[in-house]
Protein backbone atom coordinates (compact mmCIF):
# COMPACT_ATOMS: atom_id res chain seq x y z
CA UNK A 1 0.00 0.00 0.00
CA UNK A 2 1.39 3.38 -0.97
CA UNK A 3 1.91 5.84 1.87
CA UNK A 4 1.32 9.35 0.58
CA UNK A 5 0.07 11.44 3.53
CA UNK A 6 -0.57 11.44 7.26
CA UNK A 7 -3.90 9.65 6.83
CA UNK A 8 -2.46 6.72 4.83
CA UNK A 9 -2.90 3.23 6.24
CA UNK A 10 -1.10 -0.08 5.95
CA UNK A 11 -2.88 -3.42 5.75
CA UNK A 12 -2.03 -5.84 8.54
CA UNK A 13 -1.88 -9.60 8.10
CA UNK A 14 -5.54 -10.02 9.11
CA UNK A 15 -6.76 -7.41 6.62
CA UNK A 16 -7.23 -4.62 9.16
CA UNK A 17 -5.83 -1.25 8.06
CA UNK A 18 -3.63 0.60 10.56
CA UNK A 19 -2.51 4.23 10.13
CA UNK A 20 1.14 4.41 9.15
CA UNK A 21 1.95 7.35 11.45
CA UNK A 22 0.79 7.61 15.04
CA UNK A 23 1.34 9.56 18.23
CA UNK A 24 3.01 7.81 21.15
CA UNK A 25 2.03 9.10 24.60
CA UNK A 26 4.69 7.46 26.77
CA UNK A 27 5.57 9.88 29.61
CA UNK A 28 2.77 12.27 28.62
CA UNK A 29 1.31 13.50 31.90
CA UNK A 30 -2.26 12.58 32.73
CA UNK A 31 -4.70 15.38 32.03
CA UNK A 32 -3.91 18.52 30.07
CA UNK A 33 -0.51 17.53 28.65
CA UNK A 34 -1.64 14.19 27.23
CA UNK A 35 -5.01 15.52 26.09
CA UNK A 36 -3.47 18.56 24.36
CA UNK A 37 -0.93 16.37 22.57
CA UNK A 38 -3.63 14.01 21.31
CA UNK A 39 -5.89 16.88 20.26
CA UNK A 40 -3.01 18.53 18.39
CA UNK A 41 -2.15 15.26 16.65
CA UNK A 42 -5.73 14.61 15.59
CA UNK A 43 -6.04 18.17 14.26
CA UNK A 44 -2.91 17.53 12.14
CA UNK A 45 -4.46 14.41 10.66
CA UNK A 46 -2.95 11.70 12.85
CA UNK A 47 -5.37 8.85 13.35
CA UNK A 48 -3.39 6.46 15.57
CA UNK A 49 -2.85 6.97 19.30
CA UNK A 50 -0.55 4.54 21.12
CA UNK A 51 -0.74 4.12 24.89
CA UNK A 52 -0.25 1.33 27.45
CA UNK A 53 -1.55 0.43 30.87
CA UNK A 54 1.96 1.10 32.23
CA UNK A 55 1.86 4.70 30.96
CA UNK A 56 -0.97 5.53 33.35
CA UNK A 57 -2.72 7.83 30.88
CA UNK A 58 -5.36 5.62 29.26
CA UNK A 59 -8.12 7.77 30.78
CA UNK A 60 -6.66 10.88 29.13
CA UNK A 61 -6.49 9.10 25.77
CA UNK A 62 -10.13 8.08 26.06
CA UNK A 63 -11.24 11.55 27.07
CA UNK A 64 -9.39 13.27 24.22
CA UNK A 65 -10.77 10.82 21.66
CA UNK A 66 -14.33 11.22 22.94
CA UNK A 67 -14.12 15.01 22.83
CA UNK A 68 -12.47 15.40 19.41
CA UNK A 69 -15.70 15.00 17.39
CA UNK A 70 -13.94 12.67 14.94
CA UNK A 71 -15.89 9.44 14.33
CA UNK A 72 -14.54 6.64 16.50
CA UNK A 73 -14.09 4.31 13.53
CA UNK A 74 -11.58 6.74 12.02
CA UNK A 75 -9.26 6.61 15.04
CA UNK A 76 -6.99 3.64 15.72
CA UNK A 77 -6.17 3.09 19.39
CA UNK A 78 -3.46 0.79 20.72
CA UNK A 79 -2.80 -0.18 24.31
CA UNK A 80 -0.65 -2.86 25.93
CA UNK A 81 -0.80 -5.36 28.77
CA UNK A 82 1.93 -4.88 31.38
CA UNK A 83 4.30 -7.52 32.74
CA UNK A 84 2.50 -7.93 36.08
CA UNK A 85 -0.68 -8.91 34.24
CA UNK A 86 0.74 -11.60 31.97
CA UNK A 87 -1.17 -14.88 32.24
CA UNK A 88 -4.49 -16.00 30.84
CA UNK A 89 -6.94 -14.78 33.51
CA UNK A 90 -4.79 -11.84 34.57
CA UNK A 91 -4.52 -10.59 30.98
CA UNK A 92 -8.31 -10.82 30.52
CA UNK A 93 -8.79 -8.75 33.67
CA UNK A 94 -6.15 -6.23 32.59
CA UNK A 95 -7.86 -5.83 29.23
CA UNK A 96 -11.21 -5.13 30.89
CA UNK A 97 -9.59 -2.50 33.12
CA UNK A 98 -7.87 -0.81 30.16
CA UNK A 99 -11.14 -0.72 28.24
CA UNK A 100 -12.89 0.79 31.25
CA UNK A 101 -10.24 3.51 31.50
CA UNK A 102 -10.30 4.18 27.75
CA UNK A 103 -14.10 4.13 27.68
CA UNK A 104 -14.16 1.85 24.63
CA UNK A 105 -16.22 -1.11 23.52
CA UNK A 106 -13.73 -2.32 20.91
CA UNK A 107 -9.95 -1.84 20.84
CA UNK A 108 -8.07 -1.58 17.57
CA UNK A 109 -4.78 -3.18 18.64
CA UNK A 110 -3.74 -4.90 21.86
CA UNK A 111 -0.08 -5.73 22.45
CA UNK A 112 1.87 -7.78 24.98
CA UNK A 113 4.22 -5.05 26.20
CA UNK A 114 7.30 -7.24 26.90
CA UNK A 115 8.13 -10.96 26.61
CA UNK A 116 8.55 -10.91 30.37
CA UNK A 117 10.01 -14.04 32.03
CA UNK A 118 8.54 -16.22 29.29
CA UNK A 119 5.04 -15.61 30.70
CA UNK A 120 3.66 -14.44 27.38
CA UNK A 121 2.28 -17.76 26.05
CA UNK A 122 -0.80 -17.76 28.28
CA UNK A 123 -1.25 -14.04 27.74
CA UNK A 124 -1.28 -14.64 23.98
CA UNK A 125 -4.06 -17.22 24.42
CA UNK A 126 -6.07 -14.54 26.22
CA UNK A 127 -5.49 -12.13 23.33
CA UNK A 128 -6.64 -14.80 20.89
CA UNK A 129 -9.85 -15.24 22.92
CA UNK A 130 -10.54 -11.50 22.94
CA UNK A 131 -9.86 -11.32 19.21
CA UNK A 132 -12.23 -14.24 18.52
CA UNK A 133 -14.92 -12.49 20.55
CA UNK A 134 -14.55 -9.35 18.42
CA UNK A 135 -13.34 -7.18 21.28
CA UNK A 136 -10.02 -6.46 19.55
CA UNK A 137 -9.53 -5.83 15.85
CA UNK A 138 -5.88 -6.93 15.80
CA UNK A 139 -3.39 -8.41 18.27
CA UNK A 140 0.36 -8.20 18.47
CA UNK A 141 3.45 -7.85 20.62
CA UNK A 142 6.09 -5.35 21.63
CA UNK A 143 9.83 -5.79 22.20
CA UNK A 144 9.82 -9.39 20.96
CA UNK A 145 12.81 -11.08 19.35
CA UNK A 146 12.47 -13.66 16.58
CA UNK A 147 12.71 -16.60 18.99
CA UNK A 148 9.85 -15.18 21.09
CA UNK A 149 7.77 -14.85 17.93
CA UNK A 150 8.67 -18.39 16.89
CA UNK A 151 7.26 -19.69 20.16
CA UNK A 152 3.96 -17.89 19.60
CA UNK A 153 3.69 -18.97 15.97
CA UNK A 154 4.45 -22.60 16.81
CA UNK A 155 1.87 -22.80 19.60
CA UNK A 156 -1.08 -20.67 18.49
CA UNK A 157 -3.50 -20.06 15.68
CA UNK A 158 -2.76 -16.41 15.04
CA UNK A 159 0.48 -14.81 13.85
CA UNK A 160 1.01 -11.43 15.58
CA UNK A 161 -0.09 -8.57 13.36
CA UNK A 162 2.47 -6.12 14.79
CA UNK A 163 5.79 -6.22 16.60
CA UNK A 164 6.43 -2.82 18.13
CA UNK A 165 10.16 -2.40 18.73
CA UNK A 166 12.76 0.26 19.40
CA UNK A 167 14.03 1.25 15.97
CA UNK A 168 16.13 4.23 14.95
CA UNK A 169 19.33 4.95 12.97
CA UNK A 170 21.62 3.82 15.81
CA UNK A 171 19.61 0.61 16.33
CA UNK A 172 18.06 -0.53 13.06
CA UNK A 173 17.77 -4.27 13.84
CA UNK A 174 17.74 -5.34 10.22
CA UNK A 175 17.76 -9.09 10.95
CA UNK A 176 14.61 -8.80 13.09
CA UNK A 177 12.98 -6.50 10.54
CA UNK A 178 13.67 -9.05 7.80
CA UNK A 179 12.36 -11.91 9.92
CA UNK A 180 9.09 -10.10 10.64
CA UNK A 181 8.65 -9.15 6.99
CA UNK A 182 9.03 -12.81 6.06
CA UNK A 183 6.32 -13.77 8.59
CA UNK A 184 3.93 -10.98 7.59
CA UNK A 185 4.38 -9.13 10.90
CA UNK A 186 4.37 -5.34 10.63
CA UNK A 187 7.20 -3.60 12.47
CA UNK A 188 6.20 -0.42 14.28
CA UNK A 189 8.94 1.79 15.69
CA UNK A 190 8.78 3.15 19.20
CA UNK A 191 11.34 5.78 20.13
CA UNK A 192 12.18 6.41 16.45
CA UNK A 193 13.93 9.64 17.51
CA UNK A 194 15.76 7.99 20.42
CA UNK A 195 14.19 10.09 23.19
CA UNK A 196 16.77 12.86 23.23
CA UNK A 197 19.32 15.06 21.53
CA UNK A 198 21.89 12.44 20.55
CA UNK A 199 20.43 11.65 17.12
CA UNK A 200 19.49 15.28 16.57
CA UNK A 201 23.21 16.16 16.86
CA UNK A 202 24.42 13.41 14.52
CA UNK A 203 26.53 15.12 11.77
CA UNK A 204 25.45 12.71 9.02
CA UNK A 205 21.79 13.39 9.74
CA UNK A 206 22.34 17.14 10.04
CA UNK A 207 23.99 17.21 6.60
CA UNK A 208 21.22 15.14 4.98
CA UNK A 209 18.55 17.32 6.61
CA UNK A 210 20.24 20.45 5.26
CA UNK A 211 20.25 19.00 1.74
CA UNK A 212 16.49 18.45 1.85
CA UNK A 213 15.66 21.59 3.84
CA UNK A 214 14.07 19.40 6.51
CA UNK A 215 14.65 18.79 10.21
CA UNK A 216 16.69 15.82 11.43
CA UNK A 217 13.50 14.37 12.94
CA UNK A 218 11.74 14.57 9.58
CA UNK A 219 14.67 12.83 7.89
CA UNK A 220 14.59 10.00 10.43
CA UNK A 221 10.83 9.54 10.13
CA UNK A 222 11.05 9.58 6.33
CA UNK A 223 13.77 6.92 6.57
CA UNK A 224 11.34 4.83 8.64
CA UNK A 225 8.70 5.22 5.96
CA UNK A 226 10.96 4.23 3.09
CA UNK A 227 12.08 1.14 5.00
CA UNK A 228 8.46 0.05 5.48
CA UNK A 229 8.45 0.74 9.21
CA UNK A 230 5.29 2.17 10.78
CA UNK A 231 6.20 4.76 13.39
CA UNK A 232 4.85 6.44 16.53
CA UNK A 233 7.04 9.41 17.50
CA UNK A 234 6.26 10.78 20.95
CA UNK A 235 5.88 14.49 21.57
CA UNK A 236 3.80 16.78 23.75
CA UNK A 237 4.76 19.86 21.73
CA UNK A 238 2.02 20.82 19.21
CA UNK A 239 4.53 22.33 16.77
CA UNK A 240 6.76 19.25 16.81
CA UNK A 241 3.73 17.01 16.40
CA UNK A 242 2.82 18.98 13.29
CA UNK A 243 6.39 18.96 11.99
CA UNK A 244 6.66 15.18 12.47
CA UNK A 245 3.69 14.72 10.15
CA UNK A 246 5.31 16.64 7.29
CA UNK A 247 7.35 13.81 5.81
CA UNK A 248 5.31 13.01 2.71
CA UNK A 249 6.46 15.74 0.33
CA UNK A 250 10.01 14.50 -0.30
CA UNK A 251 11.90 11.25 -0.85
CA UNK A 252 15.32 10.22 0.40
CA UNK A 253 17.77 8.99 -2.23
CA UNK A 254 19.11 5.44 -2.09
CA UNK A 255 22.51 6.90 -1.20
CA UNK A 256 21.07 8.76 1.79
CA UNK A 257 19.16 5.68 2.94
CA UNK A 258 22.46 3.78 2.87
CA UNK A 259 24.22 6.54 4.81
CA UNK A 260 21.56 6.41 7.52
CA UNK A 261 21.64 2.61 7.60
CA UNK A 262 25.41 2.78 8.15
CA UNK A 263 24.89 4.71 11.42
CA UNK A 264 23.71 1.50 13.09
CA UNK A 265 25.91 0.83 16.12
CA UNK A 266 23.64 -1.13 18.45
CA UNK A 267 23.04 1.84 20.75
CA UNK A 268 19.58 1.93 22.34
CA UNK A 269 17.63 3.64 25.13
CA UNK A 270 15.69 2.01 27.93
CA UNK A 271 15.97 -1.58 29.12
CA UNK A 272 17.62 -4.40 27.25
CA UNK A 273 14.86 -6.90 26.45
CA UNK A 274 17.07 -9.93 27.08
CA UNK A 275 18.12 -8.67 30.53
CA UNK A 276 14.81 -7.09 31.51
CA UNK A 277 12.69 -10.12 30.62
CA UNK A 278 14.84 -13.06 31.72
Amino acid sequence: MKITDVSSRIKLNNGIEMPYLGLGVYNSKVGFEAEQAITSALECGYRLIDTASFYGNEESVGKAVRECQIPRNEIFITTKVWNDDLGYDATLRAFDLSMQKLGLDILDLYLIHWPYKNKFADAWKALEKLYAEGRIRAIGVSNFYDFHLEEIIANSNIVPAVNQIQFHPYYNRQALVDYCANKGIQIQAWSPLMQGRELMDEPVLIKIASNYNKSVAQIILRWNLQKGIATIPKSSNPERIKQNSRIFDFELSTKDIDLIDALNCGKFVGPDTLEFCK
